[in-house]
Parts: structure tokens; sequence; C-alpha cells
């Protein structure tokens, strides 16, 4: 069971601002947002609950990294994006809650960055308002993911789903953020948030950085049962997708059950043999080894036996994320308290911002 005590270090260091300097700093015993704009990172994701194999090493694994590297650091529990398709209440306040407990289960530090719910934050929505009005339509009819997600709604989609790079926009600019860790199928929408940081500065003499992206050096993971398309919790096939809270015997089943090929050797050829690759680009994930040490050491085993290996590999990285994630799951206070803290560190950054903004834009 899970103990307040056990939670009790976290809960200080987020009960005030005095221990994170990265993007707040004291002045005559209050807190102020930093005088000057250093490099400052802002990412997001969706509370759609625990995060997957694919999620873990392509987005997460690096934020936490990038908190040792970078003095001020914003993540963002996005749920207004969630909204864009269909969502049940109390599913979407427990999957929001789950991330929380999952982010920082696995090393997101309230004391060296800011973890905080977007919807929280009213400056989002209302800085997305001026910046929808600075795009032009054709410029978010042409986004890939417009195009591929209203295919699979009725009719054309809403006009959220439409928007929604504008409200991203908005996430990353209301921060003034230098850096922005996306995937690959995500720079034509930072591509946006860069022309009209551009556009905002030229119109009203604003002072946007604009945005650079930081890019994951992890491949991509693909689905355990189709290596030809990525890893998706969406997927109908339940053996094609690990999540950080599976158990050994869950985890060693669909590596078991993974896709490859006829040929027994391990090799990495993604373009012939995409299964194979698939699990040497996961067991190199996981373990930190190059693609040329893990097909290396995995001489003389045939693809059934490395299933196993990489198996092993994940359960043992996994295993104390899913133990945190447990011991987390069970005190909802204090996750709501380490997002309460990070709103609160959040809108100290953002309102002074936002305000610069509204006498740019005329509105006070």
């Amino acid at each position: 069971t899970f103990h307040p005590k056990m939670a009790a270090p976290v809960v200080r260091r987020v009960a005030g601002f005095a221990t994170f300097k990265g993007c707040l700093q004291r002045r005559g015993g209050e807190v102020t947002s930093a005088p000057k704009i250093a490099d400052r990172v802002f990412s997001g994701i969706q509370p759609t609950g625990v995060p997957h194999l694919g999620n873990y090493l392509g987005a997460i694994e690096s934020w936490v990294r990038l908190q040792e590297r970078y003095s001020c650091v914003l993540y963002s529990i996005v749920d207004l994006h969630s909204i864009t398709v269909p969502q049940d209440a109390s599913t979407l306040r427990h999957n929001i809650l789950d991330m929380t407990a999952s982010l920082l289960a696995c090393g997101i530090d309230p004391e060296r960055s800011v973890l905080f719910q977007q919807s929280k934050i009213s400056e989002h929505t209302e800085l997305a308002w001026i910046l929808g009005c600075l795009t032009s339509l054709p410029r978010l009819r042409h986004l890939p993911q417009w195009k591929m997600k209203a295919s699979g709604q009725k009719e054309e989609g809403s006009l959220g789903l439409f928007s929604y790079p504008v409200l991203q926009a908005a996430d990353i600019l209301l921060y003034k953020a230098t850096h922005v860790p996306v995937g690959e199928d995500q720079i034509q929408h930072l591509e946006l948030a860069q022309d009209i940081a551009r556009i905002f500065n030229n119109q009203y003499g604003g002072s946007f950085p604009v945005p650079k992206a930081i890019l994951s050096d992890t491949k991509k993971i693909k689905s355990l049962r189709n290596p030809a398309s990525k890893m998706s919790k969406s997927d109908p096939q339940s053996l094609a997708t690990v999540y950080v809270t599976d158990s050994a015997e869950e985890i060693l089943l669909k590596f078991r059950k993974a896709v490859t090929d006829f040929t027994s050797e391990v090799t990495y050829d993604p373009d012939t043999r995409p299964g194979v690759s698939n699990l040497v680009a996961v067991h190199t994930a996981v373990t930190g080894k190059t693609i040329q040490e893990v097909v290396e050491q995995s001489k003389g085993l045939d693809t059934a036996r490395y299933k196993y290996v990489v198996a092993e590999a994940v359960i043992e990285k996994f295993a104390p994320i899913k133990n945190k994630i447990e011991r987390l799951r069970a005190d909802r206070g204090f996750l709501e308290q380490v997002l309460h803290r990070g709103a609160q560190k959040a809108k100290e950054i953002a309102h002074p911002f936002y305000h610069e903004i509204q006498k740019l834009v005329g509105f006070s």
C-alpha cells in the first residue's frame, strides 16, 4: 500500500517555489518571472492513461534527460487537446492523474521542471484565439494530421480538431519556449508555430523566440503485431502494444507473439525485416546499447529466443517504474497537489508574458 510519507520528499520539493530556480526566481521575498529568456523547453502529452513502450522511449525518457540539460523545462498534460475526440468526463479525470503518476514514476521531477495541467492556465486558449486570427485556413488544411484524423470521423471533423495546431503554437509561445522536443510526425506543427511567431513579431513588434526542434534519436517503436505501423493505444490488437504497467507475464506473451519473419538470425534491416528490426530498436533503447552492439551480442540466437531476451530487458526496465506508478496511484490527493503546484508555477511564467501580448494587440 502507498503511505503519504513515501511521497513526502516530493511534497517538500513542490511545496514552495524557492527550490525551483530554473524558470522563476525570488526578488524581495516575491516570486517573479526570470528577467531574461534563457533556453526554455516546452512539451506536452495527452492524458491517455498509462504510457506505452513507444511513449516512454520516444518522448518521456528524453524529457527526463532534458531536465538535466536545460534550466527551465515545462511539461504539460494537454487535456484541452484530448477533447478533439470524444471523451468520457470521468475517464478523462482518471487519465489525467494516471498520466501524472506515470510521468513522476518515469523520472519527471517537480523540483527540476514545471509539470501542470494545460486547462488550468486560461492564457493558453486566450492566446490561441489571437494566434488563430493570424493563421490562414489553407495553412491548417494542408497539415497531414488534419487530413488523417478527419478522414476517420463523420462528416469533416470538428473545429477543435481543425484548429488544435494553433493551440499547440499557443502552448509553446505562451512560455517563450526556445526548444520543443518533437517526433518527426510533429515537425510540420512546430513549423506552424515558428511561422506564427514570425507573423506576430512582424505585425505587433512582439518578441516571441522562434522555437527550435529537439528531435529524439530513438528509433520509432512499431506495433508488435504490425511493424508497418507505430505502436499505439488505439490498436485493436491487444498484443500489439506494451504498457509500462504490464505484468512480466503480459510483456513476455506480447513479445513471444511479436510478428517477425522466417529468417532465424537477428539482424537490423528495417526495409526487408521490419519485425526483427523493431525488436532490435526496442532492445537498443531500453539497454542504451548501439544497434551494432545488440546485433553482435545476439549472434547465435534465433528470433524465438531473441524475443525472450528483449522481453526480459523491457521487464527489467519497467519493473521499478511500474511499482512507483502503483504507489502513486493510491494517493490521488498527492497527485492533485503536484498538478496544483505546477499550475501555480506555470501561471507565474505565463501571466506576465500574456499581459505583454495584450498590450501589443491593444487589449490593455
